[in-house]
């Protein structure tokens, strides 16, 4: 499999605190990879980097062969949107638009809208009979399946998805899941922060993070953690 996620002795410093230190691994088109490690370690840090959120201090991290420190900021909107799907924890959804229009609100920075798609995006998810709804008349269920229905909605090649489950209930949860599921099934690939160790152990591998080093480097999880 192609490499799609390279990232090369990254460091990020924030004043006197050094919230990656020296991260080196790869990503195969494909794989889905879980990020785990205690509050601070350095992860949500990691998934900010990559989608260009952030940049980093030193190191290299390159998404399907872009150097994302490297983007201005025009290329680094367009990076976004033409590569890169966001699943947050909290939902980070525009309160006075619809569901729908969230959804397409993810098309317009990769320069057109297509209702139709959006509409399509959520049925996917369930959501077919709240695209009209705002999010406050969502449960939080409803509300992290229509960002992943955004997520989607431009073909990204790599989704990250930073605790997408933390704030839901046990349904909910299991819902969400199974479209991650869905996705990897796919050929999607994946990173995920999660705290959960079942979370973590439905990813093909695992990274492990302690005070911003890999304490296990994304090795293959055992056959009886599979």
């Amino acid at each position: 499999m192609a490499t799609l996620v390279q990232v090369e002795n990254l460091r990020k410093e924030f004043g006197n605190v050094r919230a990656l230190d020296g991260v080196s691994f790869r990503v195969d088109a494909g794989e889905w990879i879980a990020i785990m490690g205690p509050s601070g370690s350095g992860k949500t840090t990691l998934i900010n980097i990559l989608g260009g959120l952030d940049t980093p201090t030193a190191g290299q991290a390159i998404v399907d062969g872009t150097d994302v420190a490297r983007l201005d900021e025009a290329g680094l909107t367009r990076f976004r949107a033409e590569k890169i799907g966001f699943i947050f924890q909290q939902f980070h959804l525009v309160p006075y638009l619809t569901a729908v229009e969230n959804v397409m609100l993810a098309q317009y920075f990769h320069s057109t809208t297509d209702e139709k798609e959006a509409q399509q995006a959520l049925e996917r998810v369930g959501l077919g009979d709240r695209i009209e709804h705002l999010p406050s008349q969502l449960s939080g269920g409803e509300q992290q399946r229509v960002a992943v229905a955004r997520a989607l909605i431009n073909h990204p090649k790599l989704i990250l998805a930073d605790e997408p489950t933390g704030n839901l209930d046990e349904a909910n949860e299991e819902i969400v899941l199974s479209l991650l599921r869905e996705l990897h099934a796919e050929g999607h690939t994946i990173l995920m922060v999660t705290h959960a160790p079942p979370i973590g152990r439905l990813a093909d591998r695992r990274i492990e993070f302690a005070h911003g080093r890999l304490v296990r480097p994304a090795a293959a999880l055992k056959p009886e953690l599979a």
